[in-house]
């Protein structure tokens, strides 16, 4: 874990220091909220084609956003997991579980860094669909982490400003 003062010295920071504790944050997510075990996938970037995008952003000690991206398909499967009913690619429902699973991944991070917790809030969620946007971020770092969920890319993004 890494403790707040650590965190709070946002300089001092490095990329080994933060990929393990995001990458846990986001297994026990997975595996505790969803009852899915995540894979390893090739490569650090994400595919183009995820069409769901939420964020969560991160204010105080520690400065930026969580980014959780995944396909239409994706989202449909989350939602459905989580309200224990199939819904149709067309429901929101599938936008509001994939900004749900952002925010939980967002918390549960922030739980990690020791004596951070009070000292840093997060916002509500955002959540964007479709195809055809960019984002551009003031963020010093990036770090991001792909995985497979029942065979489909889902990319978790942490970008912090300094």
């Amino acid at each position: 874990m890494i403790s707040g003062e650590e965190a709070g010295r946002s300089k001092t920071w490095q990329r080994e220091q933060w990929l393990p504790v995001l990458e846990l944050s986001i297994r026990e997510v997975f595996e505790v909220m969803l009852g899915s075990e995540l894979e390893s996938a090739p490569g650090d970037r994400s595919p183009q084609a995820l069409e769901v995008t939420a964020m969560v952003g991160l204010a105080g000690s520690l400065c930026g956003v969580v980014t959780f991206r995944c396909g239409f398909e994706t989202a449909t499967r989350l939602a459905s997991i989580m309200l224990a009913r199939e819904i149709s690619d067309s429901d929101e429902q599938a936008g509001d579980a994939v900004g749900e699973v952002c925010n939980i991944l967002a918390g549960n991070f922030k739980s990690k860094l020791l004596g951070l917790a009070d000292r840093c809030v997060l916002s509500a969620p955002t959540v964007v669909t479709g195809a055809n946007y960019s984002v551009h971020s003031l963020a010093a770092q990036r770090l991001e982490k792909v995985f497979l969920f029942e065979g489909r890319p889902v990319s978790v993004a942490l970008e912090l400003r300094m």
